[in-house]
């Protein structure tokens, strides 16, 4: 099967303990406008002339750079929402919740939001309008898709049933997610309905993303596994899902990737991507890490960052299996 990879800018941070580099700025939040909640005169972001800006361990990793990016991205968050929302006359003052969030366009007093709002910007360089573009096409895509409601839909288990796992924490806290892209060798049956394979695999981002709290971890572990698939375990259908998946990931869920392994890769998949590798962002190339096989070999590589007790047996570990995500 097909790999699904999520194209994030930033380099992974080193394992708990590490020094952070980042330098703490502040920037408090805009005076309140509960008395007139629809007005958009009065609806200004943050200001630094109010309160102190609310901070959380990630927020106080924030550059200089970063913190001014922010800054102006807010103003751009009422426009952005009546952009997603052409059709809600309200849409500037209403407030949405994204990954759990609630993101309101006119005071930003949670720092969680703040957390939320950088991953956009990191993946557009911290170019606010283009972030706000970013922004503005998952509000829209989401609206369609409605990736919520996949959480509470059922999906064949014959079919489905161990192609993916959200399976335990990396050392600092983040979760872990498993695509085994050999575990089901019926190309019919998982890409038959193309639409169905999507929803299935937004749910399974979607449960990772419901271990993440904004406020000490902001993305996930991503393992990758080949076993039993080869150079022939492709057709129009499990492409064309490959690259609507990647099309997903990359343009509605910024950021999210902290570090994938690729396991059990057979040799002539490990030199196509090495072929393939100077397409690749440094940024996005350190995220990656092509492993080889065996548990041995996976756990020299993975056990640094995922303590023994939460990677299972098959990869190093002492864990003795998956938590279904299905």
């Amino acid at each position: 099967m097909t790999a699904i990879l999520t194209d994030d800018t930033t380099a992974p941070q080193p394992p708990q303990g590490a020094e952070p580099s980042d330098a703490l700025t502040t920037e408090p939040p805009a005076p309140s406008t509960a008395d007139d909640p629809t007005s958009v005169s009065e609806a200004t972001p943050t200001t630094k002339e109010s309160v102190e800006e609310p901070q959380n361990a990630l927020t106080k990793k924030f550059t200089d750079a970063e913190w001014n990016a922010l800054k102006e991205f807010r103003t751009l968050i009422p426009d952005a929402f009546a952009e997603a929302f052409p059709d809600q006359a309200d849409a500037r003052t209403t407030p949405i919740k994204l990954w759990g969030i609630t993101i309101n366009p006119t005071q930003f007093d949670d720092a969680r939001v703040s957390v939320v709002l950088m991953k956009f910007l990191r993946a557009r360089h911290l170019n606010p309008t283009e972030a706000s573009s970013m922004l503005v096409s998952t509000l829209r895509w989401r609206d369609i898709f409605k990736p919520e409601e996949t959480l509470e839909e059922e999906f064949p288990k014959e079919v489905f049933g161990e192609l993916g796992y959200v399976f335990g924490k990396d050392k600092d806290g983040r979760p872990v997610t498993y695509n085994l892209y050999g575990a089901n060798k019926d190309l019919k049956a998982v890409f038959g309905d193309i639409q169905r394979f999507l929803r299935w695999r937004v749910s399974l981002m979607e449960r990772g993303i419901q271990l993440i709290d904004f406020e000490t971890i902001d993305q996930m572990v991503q393992i990758h596994d080949y076993e039993g698939v080869t150079l022939s375990s492709r057709d129009a259908n499990s492409k064309n899902a490959a690259n609507e998946a990647t099309s997903i990931f990359t343009g509605h869920y910024p950021e999210f990737l902290y570090k994938k392994f690729f396991v059990n890769v057979p040799g002539l998949m490990t030199w196509i991507f090495w072929i393939f590798k100077p397409l690749l962002s440094s940024q996005t190339v350190a995220k990656m890490s092509v492993v080889g096989s065996g548990p041995h070999t996976i756990g020299k590589a993975v056990l640094p960052y995922i303590d023994t007790h939460e990677l299972p047996e098959r990869y190093g570990g002492k864990a003795k299996g998956f938590q279904s995500t299905v």
